[in-house]
């Protein structure tokens, strides 16, 4: 065999993520893209395949502008939950408390606002640092007192759901304060020129996808630059594109309408700033390490119990800001409010990505989770499906997302 022969046969593959080999064909190079990021995107479609099968089963109803804002208000109080969430069940953690302590911030702040006459934003601030208490208070038990977190937060459910029938009395009490409303139902002011769309939502919209084609294709260079797998061309602008375009569609929905709800800037400046700290920041990567492997943790000087701490002190502080959202929406502070609501944030964790061993999942995991959920419940609503049948069906997709994990690890592993 001559060298030139030799050379060609023993040259190493190109490494996962380069450009394809001449000749390889494109279908396949799409599909091995596909298959590596399943876990990571497979939700994504999903929720796309929802949407689309809502719209047509409800004639168009589902996405028009005013539904779609009320989409966003609806689910904006499990959407928060779902965010914390995610970060305690990553960190190989569970949180059954933070419905009832909604109930009870809720029903605190109204007891300050409506009896006692405090300013709502002294309020607001009072019951935040409530339930950072409460989550420091629940953290210190499972972090440095070695109790599991099933049984703390199993207790903190019924001493918060009891406290909160103390404080209301059994009763219902309201009204809230107009600026504390608008925070739950409100939207942005318009600016600007008359227009059929609302500007200031507009303008919003079109930075939001600059930011995400920017840090996209910044993701792609710093990977490539580390030599780290990535997306095949193809699949990769497939991607961008279609987040532009959902971006983009969802803008000129809500700028239709009223414009961009006050509740859906608080939601992404969450999304933004706790995506960046599970991402980029110390404590971000020590949550995962813990959750991926406690000992080997430890052993890289990882103060698990610190990490811990914090992470049920931001749970309880999101679950109050959680529990004012729902109140304010409602105009009033119920004993019986956030019943059930803890499931509903375990539930969009998982559908959106979270692993039961922990270590696994993403912020943006926890709102397509929460998303999928919300879609669920609104298009049965506007389609006519019973109650009981909803949650037979909300219990078959969360069951199926859990199945799909359990598969995806074993395939891998295979």
């Amino acid at each position: 065999m001559s060298s030139e022969a030799a050379t060609k046969t023993t040259a190493p593959p190109h490494p996962a993520g380069g450009p394809p080999a001449a000749g390889a064909p494109v279908a396949r190079i799409l599909l091995d893209g596909i298959r590596r990021n399943t876990r990571q995107y497979g939700m994504l479609f999903a929720l796309g395949l929802i949407v689309l099968l809502f719209q047509i089963w409800t004639g168009g109803d589902l996405l028009l502008p005013r539904n779609v804002s009320n989409l966003v208000l609806q689910n904006s109080y499990i959407l928060i939950l779902a965010i914390g969430m995610m970060i305690v069940i990553v960190s190989g953690h569970i949180d059954l408390s933070v419905g009832s302590l909604m109930a009870l911030v809720g029903g605190v702040g109204a007891v300050l606002m409506v009896e006692h006459r405090v300013a709502w934003p002294v309020a607001v601030l009072l019951t935040l640092l409530l339930g950072a208490a409460a989550g420091a208070l629940q953290g210190f038990f499972i972090a440095y007192v070695g109790i599991p977190s099933f049984i703390v937060t199993l207790a903190g459910m019924l001493l918060f759901r009891g406290l909160t029938e103390i404080f209301l009395k059994g009763q219902t009490l309201g009204p809230f304060p107009d600026g504390l409303q608008k925070i739950a139902n409100g939207f942005l002011p318009e600016a600007g020129p008359r227009t059929d769309y609302h500007n200031p939502t507009l303008l919003l919209g079109a930075a939001l996808i600059a930011y995400v084609v920017f840090r996209e294709a910044r993701d792609r260079r710093r990977q490539r630059e580390f030599a780290l797998e990535t997306l095949p061309t193809g699949l990769f602008a497939l991607k961008v594109t279609s987040l532009a375009a959902a971006v983009l569609v969802t803008t000129l929905l809500l700028a239709s309408y009223k414009g961009a709800p006050v509740v859906l800037l608080i939601l992404a400046a969450l999304l933004v700033c706790f995506g960046y700290v599970m991402r980029n920041a110390v404590i971000g990567r020590h949550v995962y390490a813990i959750g991926g492997n406690l000992a080997a943790a430890k052993l890289s000087g990882v103060k698990d119990r610190k990490v811990t701490f914090a992470v049920f002190l931001n749970m309880g502080m999101l679950a109050a800001l959680a529990g004012l959202v729902f109140a304010a929406r409602f105009n009033a502070a119920s004993p019986k409010a956030g019943v059930t609501f803890e499931l509903e944030a375990i539930a969009a964790a998982f559908i959106g990505g979270a692993s039961m061993s922990g270590g696994v999942g993403t912020v943006l995991g926890a709102i397509v989770g929460g998303l999928v959920l919300g879609v669920l419940n609104n298009g049965m609503n506007l389609v006519g499906v019973g109650t009981d049948w909803q949650q037979v069906i909300k219990g078959l997709v969360l069951l199926a997302a859990v199945g799909f994990d359990v598969w995806n690890k074993r395939r891998a592993g295979a």
